[in-house]
């Protein structure tokens, strides 16, 4: 199967709003790559986050969350091995949330005790949050074509790879939503998927991963400069050189790495990885964690939304 087969496939889903979407995103990127000359001089002004965090600090809510939530959904399947399914997956969904509710808490702490301007450096500053959700979603549609993109071409080589079979399969989320019409099953699921883990994830690898690895790269850029003019700003003599090497992109790839590969499915891998690092530019550019937590909840959304129409 060539990759027009592909498109042809793709087409029976496809509707013209969502083609007038891509090629705005479209235009909305090429624009973006123009102005920051193929992104080279889109973080040229940003600074790390002043903070104190050990290079180990992320990894404790990381091992944390994952140990207690695959501990805990054990546990509950020894106790309860004959619930019907539903309420399995339900109880399965219900300890993620909770979980991932938990998972903030610890990190709320950490970033309270680690930032020096406490949440606020952190990036939860509720006074931007009405200009957060607007930039958002400009930036999840300028980012949505890409994405596609690599679906599409994901596709196109498992299928020259592993042969004709090869299908991407749908997250584990989105295939427990369809197949199973309990409501509270499908509240929870939503509930789950487009608001906590994605406020969880954001905090986790945004927010304490990205700034360890940023501060990691570039300890320098934390400087008189940047205290005397403010964490989103710089001194007006420092070089060009200094600003469009200060350890941005660098720590957006690695932490988006790391967020693509705790997702098991290999096959999401090239679209959440695109995904990220819109994700981590957003937070670098802003500063403002509920940025990329809106995109991300937003694109889960739509992911979901796109799932129950099928």
């Amino acid at each position: 199967m060539n990759i027009s087969e592909i498109i042809k496939r793709f087409g029976g889903y496809i509707t013209v709003a969502d083609i007038i979407i891509c090629l705005a995103g479209a235009i909305l990127f090429g624009g973006w790559l123009l102005k920051t000359s193929l992104g080279r001089k889109a973080l040229a002004n940003s600074v790390p986050r002043r903070n104190n965090m050990p290079v180990y600090l992320p990894f404790i809510p990381l091992f944390i969350w994952f140990g207690a939530v695959s501990v805990a959904i054990a546990i509950t399947r020894e106790l309860l091995p004959d619930l019907p399914d539903w309420q399995g997956v339900f109880l399965d969904n219900l300890i993620l949330c909770i979980g991932a509710i938990a998972g903030m808490g610890i990190i709320i702490f950490l970033a309270e005790i680690s930032f020096v301007r406490r949440l606020k450096g952190f990036g939860l500053n509720v006074r931007t949050i009405h200009k957060d959700f607007f930039v958002g979603v400009v930036n999840l549609l300028s980012v949505l074509p890409l994405v596609l993109l690599m679906i599409i071409l994901t596709t196109l080589f498992g299928k020259l790879i592993w042969g004709q079979e090869f299908e991407m399969q749908q997250h584990q989320e989105l295939e427990l939503i369809r197949a199973y019409p309990q409501l509270p099953v499908r509240v929870l699921i939503i509930v789950t998927a487009a608001a906590i883990v994605p406020a969880f994830e954001e905090m986790l690898f945004r927010g304490l991963f990205q700034t360890m690895l940023r501060s990691f790269f570039a300890p320098h850029q934390v400087s008189l400069g940047s205290r005397l003019f403010g964490a989103g700003s710089r001194s007006p003599a420092e070089p060009t050189s200094a600003r469009t090497s200060n350890g941005a992109w660098l720590s957006i790839a690695i932490s988006s790495g790391l967020f693509t590969i705790v997702h098991p499915d290999m096959g999401h891998w090239p679209a959440l990885f695109v995904l990220s690092l819109c994700l981590g530019y957003s937070y670098e550019k802003s500063g403002s964690l509920f940025r990329p937590i809106f995109i991300h909840s937003l694109f889960n959304a739509l992911s979901i939304t796109a799932a129950l129409n099928q």
